[in-house]
């Protein structure tokens, strides 16, 4: 081994641990990554991050799986709404509507129990149709604003 070569060697072994430490305290999408480490350009970063996907420790699509489980717990968002947290965290599109398009019935049952809520939250405070308008500018489905509007009668 060529001392460049060791002196590259270190550095991507100095550089990926850099990442791994990152991504092991939160688990963060390629983009999130990429921006991190901005500056170290050129094939090292992109090295790294190709070894750490291979080795799963960046994988987008599980991210969205995990973000979205996290999302359905704790929020209550219009489908709409949760796609575009996913594409803030500079997640592909294809991937964000590929989740949202197999798991279609979760994701619809999801935005009406979150529709629900909110409606019965906010009853006592405002009328029914504001809160509908409300919904829908929360970009919520006007499937889901009538299936709750038919509930709520």
């Amino acid at each position: 081994m060529t001392n460049e070569e060791y002196k590259e060697l270190e550095e991507f072994d100095k550089l990926k641990t850099k990442v791994l430490k990152y991504v092991l305290y939160k688990k963060r999408t390629e983009q999130e990554v990429r921006q991190k480490f901005a500056e170290n350009t050129g094939n090292l970063l992109d090295n790294v991050v190709e070894y750490l996907k291979q080795e799963n420790y960046i994988n987008d699509a599980s991210y969205i799986e995990k973000s979205i489980n996290e999302i359905q717990r704790l929020k209550n968002l219009s489908i709409k709404e949760v796609k575009y947290k996913l594409l803030a965290k500079g997640l592909s599109s294809r991937l964000v509507d590929e989740y949202i398009y197999n798991n279609k019935e979760e994701m619809l049952e999801y935005e009406i129990n979150s529709a629900k809520t909110i409606l019965v939250k906010k009853t006592n405070i405002m009328e029914k149709e504001d809160i509908l308008n409300y919904l829908r500018k929360k970009g919520y489905m006007e499937e889901t604003l009538r299936i709750i509007g038919e509930d709520y009668e």
